[in-house]
């Protein structure tokens, strides 16, 4: 879907965590964390712009999101009564944002409003949502599912227009071609629909695991003296899970070649794609890949036939911290987005942690194969290994520290650390004979009944008192007999 000047960005939600810029001039940032929340943050200053925590965050977690195209008209749902006083709104005052989640439903936020805008639930879908794509010219929004279907969704009426069956597994990822008639739709396979009758128009093999990514790369053929039917001649690009290949495809007329022509070659696993559309055969497509390692690979080429050998990037991008002292080495900052910018010669970053990210906007040097950026984000908070609700720590007790015996409360004794073992009991041990019996265990504690009763302490004969009529310990009770 083509956003703000001919970019497109895929944030790959079955890789990476569900987050996009903004279509109108990338003034936000907008990331769902696995804890439920959606940010969205402003890429000027940095600064968190608003904070939205859904009543089901735990149970229906953002699987993907998608901002709506800045010329569609925002209209009100008929879930909510629009007021006599208040004004309508239009396209340029107001962003909604589309969020699947984990159970099937598909939240409409307002982000000027700040609130839940509607609700696209009956009739949709009954497992988690992958992907959603909004129409860039008559607002309907189109979503696919774990449940193996694809739903055509009027956001007006907040009703399911189409449901049908887009795989025999699930459907992990959408694209609307440049002119609005086709959908490409992928699970392992990749499939093009004629959006009008939803009939299937051609077939690609797509790849080994659920691809992640689509987007179409050309908006015009690069044979232009032909007749021109809006799809033929258009290329795409498909990205997977664990793959690190991304495959560039071609459309043809007739339904003969039905794989890849070209591919690009990156380090790790694709986890944030952003690209710059070619708009005609003169123009190479820049392409911002961002792996799961943390480093982004820039591509830029002039997609013109097939080509067997992957590219290579053109350019490699890593963020590390300056180091402190001499011995200090530097640590990489992973980089967790990134977006071209509308003069397509700047990049913005975004790095660091998902909780507290950096946005930074970097000009881009084609004569560098590799830039190595020094940052230091040591004020940013991050969450340590010790403030997680899953690290157990033992409290640390003194010689000195007094613990409550079982029995009266208010009554303690004495921490007493325990004694070296014997030499001879690990003797014993070393030599590999039998297993230490429990007397000999005492004795090496120097624990001996009749000592240990002459030891009692007077503040103590209560608990003991009643911890021997407890158990019925007639010994310790002819004690206390004898004793008083």
């Amino acid at each position: 879907m083509a956003a703000g000047g001919g970019r497109v960005a895929d944030s790959l939600s079955s890789a990476g965590v569900p987050c996009a810029f903004s279509p109108h001039s990338q003034a936000f940032f907008a990331l769902a964390s696995a804890d439920g929340h959606l940010r969205v943050w402003e890429t000027a200053n940095n600064r968190l712009h608003q904070e939205y925590v859904p009543s089901a965050h735990l149970s229906g977690t953002c699987t993907c999101l998608a901002w709506a195209p800045t010329r569609l008209q925002a209209k009100e749902s008929p879930q909510r009564k629009k007021r006599k006083s208040e004004p309508i709104e239009t396209s340029n005052q107001i962003d909604l944002l589309a969020l699947g989640t984990a159970v099937g439903s598909i939240l409409l936020y307002s982000t000027v409003k700040g609130e839940l805008h509607s609700k696209l639930v009956s009739g949709g879908h009954d497992n988690k949502v992958n992907c959603i794509q909004w129409h860039q010219d008559n607002g309907c929004l189109y979503s696919c599912s774990d449940d193996k279907h694809i739903v055509e969704w009027n956001t007006q009426t907040c009703k399911v227009k189409c449901k049908w069956k887009g795989d025999n597994s699930s459907v992990s990822s959408l694209c609307i071609s440049p002119d609005g008639k086709m959908l490409l739709s992928a699970g392992r396979t990749i499939k093009l629909w004629v959006l009008e009758t939803k009939e299937l128009y051609r077939h690609f093999t797509g790849h080994a695991t659920p691809v992640s990514s689509l987007r179409f790369t050309t908006i015009r053929p690069p044979n232009e003296s032909q007749p021109f039917d809006g799809i033929s001649g258009l290329y795409f690009l498909s990205g997977a899970v664990h793959d690190r290949l991304l495959n560039v495809w071609q459309v043809r007329s007739e339904n003969k070649q039905k794989n890849a022509v070209m591919s690009f070659t990156v380090t790790d696993e694709p986890i944030y794609i952003d690209l710059t559309l070619s708009e005609n055969k003169e123009e190479p497509v820049k392409l911002a890949v961002v792996c799961r390692d943390g480093q982004v690979h820039l591509f830029e080429h002039i997609l013109n036939g097939y080509c067997k050998k992957p590219f290579t990037s053109n350019c490699t991008i890593q963020i590390a911290t300056p180091g402190k002292g001499k011995k200090s080495t530097p640590k990489p900052i992973p980089i967790l987005a990134a977006g071209f910018c509308s003069d397509k010669n700047s990049l913005l970053l975004v790095y660091g942690n998902w909780f507290q990210p950096t946005i930074e906007r970097v000009a881009l040097n084609s004569k560098e194969p590799h830039m190595c950026l020094v940052r230091d984000i040591s004020n940013c908070w991050a969450p340590t290994v010790e403030t997680a609700i899953t690290k157990v720590r033992t409290p640390v007790m003194n010689s000195e520290a007094k613990v409550l015996v079982p029995g009266l409360p208010g009554h303690h004794a004495a921490i007493k650390p325990a004694p070296p073992q014997t030499e001879e009991v690990e003797n014993k041990r070393k030599l590999g004979e039998k297993e230490v019996s429990i007397e000999e265990r005492l004795g090496s504690l120097n624990i001996e009944s009749k000592k240990e009763k002459d030891d009692l302490q007077t503040n103590s004969f209560p608990v003991l008192l009643a911890q021997g009529l407890e158990s019925n310990d007639f010994e310790m009770l002819n004690y206390f007999k004898l004793g008083i």
